[in-house]
Formats: C-alpha cells, structure tokens, sequence
C-alpha cells in the first residue's frame, strides 16, 4: 500500500472515530437529561471544530508517521498520551463552558467517557487498517524492494528473517557480494555495480549486512548512496565507525541501525512550513515600502536588473532560481563562477551595504512562498559548485537532505565561503544542524541572524 493510501485511509478512520464519539458524547451530555440546559448547545459546528482540534493534536504527535517503522503496542501508546493530552485541554475549555452557563459539575466527569471512547474507536480503526496492510504485505502488495549487502552468515540471517516477516513492508531482492572473487548463494551482484542494481531493480532499501572486517563497505556505501533517495541501514556492530549519526531501532528481534532516517517528522515538516510561510509574508508585507527603496538606489547606482537571479541547488539535488537583490557590477561573472573575496571589486558601493546587512538576502522569502526553500537551514550551492563539492567532499550529498534556507547554523557562525576549505568547515556545522534540527534551534538562528542584521556584521 502506498504512503498516500495509507494517509488517506488513516484521515478517514479517524474522522469516523472523532465524530461518532462526539456523536455519543453529545447524546450523553444532552439528550439523556442529565444536564439542564436553557438552550441545548449546537451539533454540527462543535462536531466540525472538535474534529480539526483532533487533526491538529494527531499530527503533532507524529500519528500519521508510517506504521511499520514502530510496533503497534508503540502506536496504541502514541494513540493513549495524544488523547489523553486533547482531553486535558478540552477538560479545561468545558470547565470554562459549564462556569460561564453556570451548568451542573455532572459535565465535567463526562470526559472521562470521552476519553475512553475516543482512544477506543481511534484505536480500532488503526487495528483494522493495520491488519488489512498486514495481509496485502503477506500477499506481496506494498513491499520495498530491498538490497542486502553482504553473503555471509549475517547476511543470511537477515534475509531470512525478512522473508518469514513480510508484514516488515521488506521484499528482499538480492545479495549484493563484497568480495570479486567469489560468488554466493542469492547473490545478483557486486559492490561496485551497486548504482546500477539499484536502478534496475527500483530499490528503496539497502541493508548492509557484512562482516566485522568488512568495516571499508559502509564508507563506500554511503558515499555512493548519498546522491539518490535511499534508505540506508547496517546490523549494529559495525556502529561505531558512523559517528553517532545515526538511528536504531529492532526489527522482529533483530537490531538495525538507519543511516539515513527521515530528518524531520511529518509533523515538525508542517510547523517549520507554517512557520516560513507566516514568517515571510510579514516579512515581505512590513518591509515592502523599504525594498521599493533599496531598488530605486541599485537603479540609480549601477546599471542592470534589480534583481539578481541564479539556478542553485535545493532538497534532493533539485535545481531552482533563487532571487537577491544584485549587489555586483553587470556581467561580473561572464568568465564564469568565482568565490567572492575580501573586498571584492565586483560588488557595487551599495551593494557592500546590502551585504553587511544581508538585505540582499530578502527577495529569497518569495523562494520560502514557492516551497524552494526554508527560512533557516544550509545554504543553496550553484551547480558548478556542487559537482565540483560532490568530487571534493566525501558525503557532500547528505546536505542536500533538507531544503536549502535564508540564513543557517553555518552562516552565524563563520564568514562567506571564499574557498573549499571555507565550505569543508560550514559542512560539519551544516551536518550538525541536519541531525538535530528542532524549533528551538531554527529559533536561535533566526535571533543570532537578527543581531547580524543590527550589527552590520554580515559579510
């Protein structure tokens, strides 16, 4: 089954669970008599607010994640503190209800019946959509064609194990051999035709699987698979040479290690885009008046366009047009890209005022509007830049996980990038960010980038 499938069927179990609960409750608070009333509360728009109240509160709570990447007993928990806490604050919200119509105290208690109804019903539709997935995953639908590397006795192990659990969502395709020499059982290639085994076959998984003095395979592996959309994963004792950047979890009792898990959950995505597109619009609206300003002066101190316009690189090596105001001369890159230097002679007067506020840096909200690019994250490369990165800088790739943003960990810690060894640094502060992205982190940037503002300390 299809991640969208899997959404829509979740979206739908729960509408049906938020609002025949609400439906019962309704009838217990109302119709039983137990409640006097001067006039009985509505019905439906109640019913329509409660159950965006549910859909705001299950999303945060990373209800919507794909199921078999936890157990279920993991998810009826998730179900049980989701509920729990929506019922705490609407607890709160009915108090206030029943204080301002001065209703009997009887209504507060009922929340507990809504609390249990709700996980009840809430749960039973994840038991019956899970179970019908488990059957399409048993009958072949929906399975991820997945690669193991390495034929040893692990190896083995794990391919075993995947083929008797396919509720796992795993289709084991093949082996993949490390050794030139030699052939094993199920294998279908080696180690260096991995790329093109990959495409043949569609491959969403890799597993790798070798033995303790295999170690070198991870490395290749990872510098290899860091330039398509892979899910990555090794058997634990090889942990150590990974840095810590990792994730583990347990799969019908035998432990894996994700190398390249999802970076953000669904639900920090929907807030860090909420976020961006709130934050640029009264951004963009505020200073409006103030960029008609900063556009008559480049006008009038240099010819050409106002704004300047270059294709970068985005998310998952996705090339888009980003927008500055044109701090440089016409045609100061004709002979071809360059690193800026320390007083650069192709930036304009105004353009080195532009720059030490970052206001050139403005326009690139209406890229956060278009989905390109996010307020806080790594900087956006050109393509000449990144294909030169990617020969240079082993796991360049990774960076290319996120969406690109205005402003960056990298970016209120050291200068422009005036040389590799420049990016090299601002990579290791890029890959900090990447793994321990969170609101409380974007917020730091976004007020450290404030006081570069004020401070005129851009570059």
């Amino acid at each position: 089954m299809s991640r969208t499938k899997e959404l829509i069927l979740l979206l739908l179990s729960d509408l049906f669970a938020i609002n025949i609960s609400w439906f019962v409750y309704y009838y217990i608070r109302i119709d039983t008599g137990w409640i006097i009333y001067a006039n009985n509360p509505a019905f439906f728009a109640p019913m329509i607010t409660i159950y965006f109240f549910w859909l705001i509160i299950f999303l945060f709570s990373d209800l919507y994640q794909q199921w078999f990447l936890r157990p279920r007993f993991e998810e009826f928990l998730k179900i049980l503190k989701s509920v729990s806490l929506g019922c705490i604050i609407l607890f709160f919200l009915i108090f206030i209800d029943d204080t301002l119509r001065d209703a009997k105290a009887i209504s507060r208690f009922l929340i507990l019946i809504y609390w249990g109804l709700l996980i009840f019903t809430v749960a039973l539709g994840r038991v019956i959509i899970r179970g019908f997935q488990i059957r399409l995953l048993k009958k072949g639908f929906g399975l991820r064609n997945t690669l193991i590397v390495g034929t040893g006795k692990k190896a083995l192990e794990l391919k075993e194990s995947l083929d008797n659990n396919p509720h796992h969502g795993y289709k084991v395709i093949g082996l993949i051999g490390i050794d030139e020499n030699k052939s094993a059982e199920n294998e279908i290639g080696k180690l260096n035709k991995i790329l093109e085994i990959i495409s043949l076959y569609k491959i969403s998984d890799v597993i790798i699987a070798t033995e303790p003095e295999q170690k070198d395979v991870i490395q290749v592996m990872i510098s290899k698979c860091s330039e398509i959309n892979l899910r990555l994963k090794i058997m634990p004792d090889l942990y150590e040479i990974v840095g810590g950047m990792a994730r583990t979890y347990q799969l019908h009792g035998i432990p894996l290690i994700d190398l390249m898990p999802e970076v953000m959950t669904y639900r920090f995505q929907l807030i860090k885009r909420v976020f961006d597109i709130v934050f640029s619009l009264i951004v963009l609206i505020t200073l409006f008046p103030f960029l008609l300003i900063i556009a008559i002066i480049i006008k009038l101190t240099s010819k050409g366009k106002v704004i300047y316009k270059q294709t970068r690189i985005g998310k998952d090596g996705k090339e888009f047009v980003l927008y500055k105001f044109r701090t440089m001369y016409e045609n100061s890159e004709k002979s071809g890209p360059v690193w800026v230097s320390e007083n650069d002679k192709r930036i304009t007067g105004f353009g080195k005022f532009l720059r030490r506020t970052r206001l050139d840096e403005i326009p690139q909200f209406i890229n956060v509007l278009k989905n390109e690019m996010s307020v806080v994250g790594p900087r956006p490369e050109r393509p000449y830049f990144v294909n030169e990165l990617r020969k240079e800088i082993e796991y360049y790739n990774r960076r290319l996980r996120v969406k690109p943003g205005i402003t960056g960990w990298a970016q209120i810690h050291l200068a422009s990038d005036t040389s590799y060894e420049d990016v090299k640094n601002k990579l290791k502060y890029d890959f900090y960010y990447i793994e321990n992205v969170s609101i409380t982190l974007d917020l730091k940037i976004l007020i450290n980038t404030l006081i570069t503002v004020f401070l005129f300390k851009g570059r």
